[in-house]
Formats: structure tokens, sequence, C-alpha cells
């Protein structure tokens, strides 16, 4: 188990933009050898939009790129037509595949702070794709078969215990609130690295909101 401290974050993004991002991967300029990606996960942004800013119309290619808002509206455009409101609850997937170009806003009124990651497909190519799921339940699957990979979002009340998927790769993040793995609080924007453990659990030590990566 390798825990990854909030803190220990590369801090990005242009704040005089209105623009901050916690990166938990080496990302752009910040290059660490040993920290490039885990399991198919080759990103975990935390980014905080001021109202009005943004990221312009940028590519990807040959990466699945799936969104969880914390709080605030995400406005979303892409290339292929798509045009949304992702709002907290509802997870965003983006398909690069061969490549496609989008926009990320604020076009709220209010802060945005929103996690995204990056998973690398089993195979390069093919056509973009677009989905989100609205207001996702609480311990539903949601599978990027692309990726080999499974996200499980639990939303955990104080005391309550899940068991950690068993997996060869399992990434937790810790979106709101604070857990208890296998002895070790997380907090905020914390993070684990799990290899090849089993019969792990997690207990809320308050509410809590969990991202958590299945991997094969």
């Amino acid at each position: 188990m390798d825990v990854r401290r909030a803190d220990e974050r590369y801090r990005g993004g242009d704040p005089a933009t209105g623009i901050e991002s916690w990166h938990a991967f080496s990302f752009g300029p910040y290059y660490e050898p040993d920290n490039l990606r885990f399991g198919a996960v080759i990103a975990c942004n935390e980014e905080r939009l001021a109202p009005g800013a943004g990221f312009d119309e940028h590519p990807h290619s040959h990466t699945e790129i799936v969104t969880w808002v914390v709080e605030g509206e995400l406005t979303h455009r892409d290339s292929a037509g798509h045009e949304t409101v992702v709002r907290p609850g509802d997870v965003q997937r983006l398909s690069a595949a061969g490549g496609v170009r989008h926009v990320e806003r604020n076009d709220g009124s209010k802060p945005l702070v929103f996690v995204q990651m990056w998973l690398a497909p089993l195979e390069p190519g093919g056509e973009p794709a677009y989905e989100i799921v609205r207001g996702i339940a609480d311990s539903t699957p949601y599978a990027v078969p692309e990726a080999a990979a499974m996200l499980h979002v639990r939303r955990l009340a104080a005391g309550e215990r899940t068991a950690v998927p068993e997996a060869h790769h399992v990434y937790v993040h810790v979106v709101r609130g604070e857990v208890l793995l296998d002895g070790v609080l997380l907090g905020p924007a914390d993070e684990a690295r799990l290899t090849g453990e089993k019969g792990l659990e997690l207990e809320a030590a308050t509410e809590a909101e969990l991202l958590m990566w299945e991997m094969a």
C-alpha cells in the first residue's frame, strides 16, 4: 500500500487566470520518473476554476478521461459536437481515441472544483466517444472496458464500512471527509495505491466520499 498525501501533489495551473491544479502524477513540467502511472491511471488532477475561468480548446488522444465534479458546474464542449453541463454526482467520460479537442470552463457564478482522471486504453486509436451518467447511485460501478477498469463511487456515513475491491491494482482517491484504510487515516485529496491487496476494508471516520478504481 502506497499512501500519498494531498500536500505531496504537484501544484500547477495558472492562478493569475483563476486556474489551480493539483497533480497526483507527473504532469507537464512536473516530472518524476517513478511517478508516471499506476495501473491504467496516468493522471488524477484536482482542478479549481474561478467563475469565468477555464481551459480553452485543446487536443487529447489515446486517453480515457473521466471527470467527477466536487462542487460547482463544469461546462464541456468537444469537437464531436457534445456540449453538456456536468454537476456533482455525474460521471463524465470522454474517450479521446484517435483524437478529439475539447473546452472545459466554469461558466457559473460559483467556484468549480472537479477531479479528472486519465486512463491509458488497452489499444490506441479508434473513434472518439462521449458519455455522461447523471446522478450515479452510491456503490454503482462504472465500467471503462477500454482500459480494463471499473470506477466505484462510495458515499459513506461516519462509522460505515466498505470493502475494497480485490484486484491487481486499486487506486483510492478521497474526495471529501476522512476514512481509515488498514489503520491509516486518509483525508481530502489523499490517495492510496494498492497492489495485490486482499480483504481490506475502508471505514469512514467522518461522512466521506470516495472514488476507487479497480483495475485488472
